[in-house]
């Protein structure tokens, strides 16, 4: 498969967007916060190049203004997603002069002449191997920029918009990151990981967080990457459904109109329709007024649960009876396991790669396969992590003789 980081980083937001994306091919209009990124990332590119000399701060900031989007672009996303607000003069002003103080910030702290740029708006391409499949894979990408630094190794320097700024562990294990750092040591073979500096610049703060990743976290994301396709590939084949994942990303993205997820709000009434939308609104408004009242009485059983267990520990009871059947109390016990252990006991193995993140369901299914040492020094790292107290209920079917029922029911039930 060929790919991209972006598409990878599509599928593991929204596999729906990426089927329409990826797959499907569909073009919608860029949201105004891509346009806005991207002009960004064009004005810094322009900013690092030099004919003989480097721009001025006024050059770099009338080029953002001479290439901001026109009325008529921002308006093809309206035209496009109808539920979209309006975006006002003020609103566009601001975002402008958002852009502009960025820019001006940015160059102020770092001017071009400082910098040994290799590269600008490099691309680049990766090829894997899963090692499970044995199918290749390639990988391309386009890095910001690559810097050499006075002491002979290198920078990759991606900018980034965004509000937010991560943690420096994720910075440490960022895909993305990982990917150019690959890239750039198949451009020149005699580079490893230790001669490359990987940096995330975020311009809305005008800081820098920069990381150095190891051989280990480098193979992490290999796995991790192969893992994905995989996962594509699986979809695809089987002929499984790419679900949409809705969430905040939902509002910046341009296949809401025609997403399972959101294409309800868009829709026209019709006169092929087999029920009317006042028929289905007036069953979706009585569904939600049920599931109102299910919590209501959820809530009541709730309470007559706890006021039920705490008179059977009062009076020392495991069992109660009653004309409409029997209530037993039960322990409920969940398990974790030591995470350091286990991996001390896989690794050498060679199965620590098949687990990754402490994930029950895999790490029991590894335990089925695994030699009976194995098998019982893992169970010996196993540890209560939650306990809690449920009451099984049997109505009238196990109800002793002795209370005489006239009626049997099957249903069984936990409170």
């Amino acid at each position: 498969m060929r790919t991209s980081y972006s598409a990878l980083e599509t599928y593991l937001q929204c596999p729906q967007r990426y089927k329409f994306q990826a797959i499907d091919r569909i073009r919608v209009p860029k949201s105004r916060e891509a346009l806005f990124g991207s002009l960004v990332h064009e004005t810094l590119r322009f900013m690092f190049q030099h004919d003989p000399l480097f721009p001025t701060l006024d050059e770099v900031v009338d080029y953002f203004r001479s290439h901001w989007p026109a009325k008529e672009v921002l308006a093809q996303e309206m035209a496009h997603d109808p539920l979209k607000r309006s975006w006002t003069d003020q609103e566009e002003h601001l975002l402008f002069e958002d852009g502009v103080r960025m820019l001006k910030k940015y160059y102020e702290k770092n001017a071009p002449w400082n910098f040994n740029v290799v590269d600008l708006e490099s691309h680049f391409e990766v090829t894997l191997v899963d090692d499970r499949t044995g199918n290749v894979h390639v990988l391309a990408g386009i890095i910001d920029r690559i810097d050499k630094l006075p002491d002979g190794s290198y920078e990759i320097i991606d900018y980034k918009t965004s509000k937010r700024m991560p943690s420096q562990a994720l910075i440490d294990e960022n895909l993305q990151l990982s990917l150019y750092s690959l890239g750039l040591q198949k451009r020149w073979p005699h580079l490893t990981s230790d001669d490359i500096t990987l940096s995330l610049y975020f311009l809305k703060h005008g800081e820098k967080l920069s990381t150095k990743q190891t051989r280990q976290a480098i193979d992490r994301t290999q796995t991790k990457i192969a893992h994905t396709i995989r996962d594509i590939e699986e979809r695809l084949h089987a002929g499984k459904p790419f679900e949409p994942m809705p969430g905040p990303l939902c509002n910046w993205c341009g296949y809401r109109p025609f997403c399972p997820a959101w294409k309800h709000l868009y829709r026209k009434q019709g006169a092929t329709e087999q029920i009317s939308q006042e028929e289905i609104d007036k069953k979706i408004n009585e569904y939600l007024g049920v599931r109102k009242e299910i919590k209501q009485k959820e809530n009541h059983l709730s309470q007559l649960q706890q006021e039920i267990k705490a008179f059977m520990e009062q009076q020392g009871l495991t069992r109660v009876f009653c004309s409409e059947g029997v209530i037993a109390k039960k322990i409920i016990q969940r398990y974790g396991y030591d995470e350091e252990k286990i991996k001390s006991l896989l690794v050498p193995l060679g199965k620590w790669e098949d687990i990754l993140k402490m994930d029950d369901k895999k790490l029991k299914h590894l335990i089925k396969e695994a030699p009976l040492e194995l098998r019982s020094a893992i169970e010996e790292t196993r540890k209560i992590i939650k306990e809690y107290t449920v009451l099984a209920v049997s109505e009238k079917k196990n109800v002793p003789e002795g209370l005489k029922l006239n009626a049997t029911l099957d249903k069984k039930d936990l409170l």
